[in-house]
């Protein structure tokens, strides 16, 4: 058919032809040029839409989830007894359940005779300047205890959970107010959440007054604002003109839904309240009262009974009162623990402005509940040392959560923002995350540290063993990204992205490494090689090694890179200081820098500190700056036991005028030309000299590790070690003592803490260190 279709249009093209007395081949060709141009334009065209069409699927990269099964299975009610919890770490009290939509519940104060300059309690805020608050107690699932210091008040809150039934259960929580001077003191206590699921329960004490409104709060972050919005003064007996909760305007508006319900109570302390919360018939009823007063101090000497069971604090000679300090720094990391829905702001270098990630929950452990009350990545594997300590359970879940938000790239963003209630607590300019950020890969380190200690609770068809094994793509992905995204310009050598000089700092910070303004290089270039970031490298290498030998997949590929890694020579080449005999980065710098004051030429233009550089940079190793990174190859034990520069490290350890204080590790050493230097005219050393918990738990874990291999620098090893962990320990109970607080860095000077406080963070690490449990 087709061959007879073809003979008849041959036929009738030649008959076409011999009609007009030519043939087809006496046509006129077409010009060359007008061949050339048309065939360019084709290829131009082609290669425009090309370029269209890569560039939108490159834009969209940045938000687009990995595809592959999430690593969390089950959340909401299908974790009954962590259904419910106090997931919101950035108020002094609250409550919420594992929902993206979930009610809130919470408690504001105020004393009334001094609410005009103390204001209202309810995040949060070292501006407040309580004398300390905290838990003292919490398990993570069904109780906790946290005492709160407001002279002349002190508040306890306790709550006890009942899962079960096919909404989550019953809690209670209990709310105790005593007055330091025991005086009958006048008291403001407000209590906030859905009014016909809430049963308010006075247990003893006086209430004298109560008022409530149905109201429309734009927002979580605003609650505080809302109820000051709703304050109306009345005249009562006692009291002269009251401020008490009135209507709320707003709901003139049909628009606008009753979302906010305070209840505010005018108390005698002391007083205390019990919140009975229940939205359906269980087989046990809710506590309260005298029933709740028994359950409570059983769920106390269960809690004290377990975890000197699981950390052995007294039995290693420690007091009760060092041994109480340790328990509420790992029951304020469990208490920390957040659950947050929203979507982050992303930014590649395929799009023009920041894009939104898809949204997503996220269960995590905050660094600080008043300064830092969100997820940060590289400090989450830190948090999970001492959280997966005490519940794998719980470890487990925060890391699947955190995996979840990787990308198709296999990119994690380093800091989660999630929801109203966390975006309004960050500066604008850190809350856009770009795709070329990385943060160490502490988190896949802690996975691998976990199947190492607890290698039974990954076996065969355990729900660990499954978790980990959805896990596996997204951790491989992870890994896969750093390999490619972070590698430096020479072989096996690594560079941290997203260092920009910009006239005005010191030495131009390294936010992705974690040590923010610790000085490298001091010209940002391409031909940088980070040392801690090679040895992270290692570390991550050794990690999927681990991993997917315990689910029994292919190893060879993590071998060889932690074999090359590993490789003394090669690291060496790249890092190593034959005139210091010290590790250190490499690149274009100057130690001839400092900060003048640059006056403007206009007088509207006023002055400005300025980074000066006075002598010109080269390429050379950034010797000068000894301290942390330094270190690298020994706190991630890429050096082997019988490494003759792990000798050369160990033998300075201990040097006063370096790196060694009464209080653990400093971050930088007094010799540097950057020691506790200003970085700008606004922005203070940070890790210029200060000491970090979490890079001496690193060292003191090292230290442990090389101590009980045997090798020539055993001995010097075990010393140390014994040393390092006494200062470290000491300083922080002490300063714990001294302040009510653990600290986000310590002076190694006095060992003052330094920072945001409460900073639970990697700072409760000494907890492990106490329990010798690395």
């Amino acid at each position: 058919m087709v061959k007879h279709r073809k003979s008849n249009l041959q036929v009738k093209h030649s008959n076409t032809s011999d009609a007009s007395g030519s043939s087809s081949e006496n046509t006129k060709p077409r010009s060359p040029i007008v061949t050339v141009w048309k065939t360019t334009l084709g290829v131009l065209c082609l290669i425009i839409a090309v370029y269209i069409g890569t560039l939108g699927y490159l834009e969209t990269r940045v938000n687009t989830p990995f595809d592959g099964d999430k690593a969390v299975q089950d959340s909401g009610l299908s974790v009954p007894d962590r259904y419910w919890g106090t997931y919101r770490p950035g108020v002094y009290f609250g409550l919420k359940n594992r929902e993206p939509r979930s009610p809130v519940f919470g408690m504001m104060w105020y004393e009334l005779a001094a609410a005009t300059h103390k204001g209202i309690r309810h995040w949060c805020d070292q501006n407040d300047n309580l004398p300390s608050y905290g838990w003292i107690r919490h398990d993570g699932f069904t109780f906790g205890e946290q005492t709160i210091s407001d002279p002349p008040h002190n508040i306890v809150t306790t709550f006890i959970k009942t899962p079960g039934g096919e909404h989550g259960g019953h809690w209670t929580a209990r709310i105790n107010v005593t007055s330091v001077d025991k005086l009958n003191a006048a008291f403001v206590l407000i209590w906030y959440g859905a009014l016909d699921e809430v049963h308010l329960v006075p247990h003893q004490g006086k209430l004298l007054h109560t008022s409530y409104a149905d109201a429309h709060a734009p927002g979580l972050h605003l609650l505080k604002e809302k109820y000051y919005s709703l304050l109306k003064v009345e005249k009562h007996p006692a009291f002269g003109r009251l401020a008490v909760i009135g209507g709320d305007d707003e709901l003139n508006d049909k628009e606008k839904e009753v979302n906010f319900v305070p209840i505010q109570m005018l108390v005698e302390t002391p007083f205390v309240l019990d919140v009975v919360y229940t939205t359906e018939d269980l087989p046990t009823p809710p506590l309260k009262g005298e029933e709740y007063t028994k359950v409570l101090e059983q769920k106390r000497t269960s809690f004290d009974t377990r975890f000197e069971e699981e950390f052995k604090l007294k039995e290693k000679g420690y007091t009760e009162t060092d041994a109480a300090i340790a328990k509420a720094a790992m029951s304020n990391m469990i208490g920390g623990i957040g659950y947050f829905y929203g979507t982050s702001r992303v930014q590649s270098r395929y799009t023009r402005e920041p894009v939104p990630y898809w949204k997503a929950p996220l269960y995590t452990g905050v660094p600080s509940r008043s300064f830092f009350p969100r997820g940060f990545l590289w400090d989450e594997g830190f948090h999970g040392l001492l959280i997966g300590r005490w519940s794998p359970d719980i470890q487990m879940d925060i890391a699947a959560h955190w995996l979840d938000l990787i990308n198709v790239e296999g990119w994690i963003p380093r800091e989660q923002i999630l929801g109203s209630e966390a975006l309004a607590r960050v500066p604008k300019e850190f809350v856009v995350q770009s795709n070329a950020a990385a943060n160490p890969p502490m988190l896949l380190i802690q996975i691998a540290n976990m199947v190492k200690r607890r290698p039974h609770i990954f076996q065969r068809d355990s729900k660990h063993r499954r978790t980990l094994d959805r896990m596996f793509p997204r951790l491989q992905a992870w890994y896969n990204w750093f390999l490619n995204s972070q590698k430096g310009a020479e072989p096996t050598s690594y560079r941290w992205r997203g260092r920009e000089e910009d006239g005005l700092q010191l030495n131009p910070k390294t936010l992705t490494s974690g040590l923010d303004d610790y000085p490298r290089a001091s010209h940002p270039s391409n031909i940088e090689r980070h040392v801690d970031l090679r040895c992270w490298m290692y570390a991550a290498a050794d990690a999927m090694t681990t991993i997917a030998d315990m689910l029994q997949r292919d190893t060879s590929k993590f071998e060889a890179i932690r074999d090359q890694l590993g490789d003394e020579e090669l690291l060496n080449e790249l890092h190593w200081s034959s005139h210091t005999n010290t590790y250190a980065d490499y690149g274009l710098h100057t130690d001839g820098v400092k900060l003048v004051r640059q006056v403007g030429k206009t007088p509207a233009e006023g002055s400005k500190v300025v980074r000066s550089v006075t002598s010109p940079p080269q390429e050379k190793l950034v010797t000068s700056a000894f301290g942390y990174i330094s270190l690298f190859p020994m706190l991630l034990k890429v050096l082997k036991p019988s490494s003759e520069k792990l000798g050369k490290i160990l033998e300075v350890l201990d040097k006063p005028e370096l790196l060694w204080s009464p209080y653990g590790l400093r971050s930088l050493s007094k010799s540097a030309p950057l020691y506790m230097k200003r970085n700008t005219e606004h922005d203070p050393p940070y890790w210029r000299g200060q000491v970090w918990i979490n890079i001496n738990y690193l060292a003191v874990s090292a230290l442990k590790h090389y101590a009980g291999t045997g090798g020539p620098h055993a001995a010097r090893a075990q010393q140390l070690h014994t040393r390092l962990k006494a200062n470290l320990v000491g300083n922080i109970i002490s300063q714990y003592k001294k302040t009510g607080y653990l600290w986000e860095q310590y002076s190694d000077q006095d060992g003052r803490g330094s920072g945001c406080k409460p900073f639970t963070g990697w700072t409760a690490l000494f907890v492990l260190m106490m329990a010798d449990e690395y």
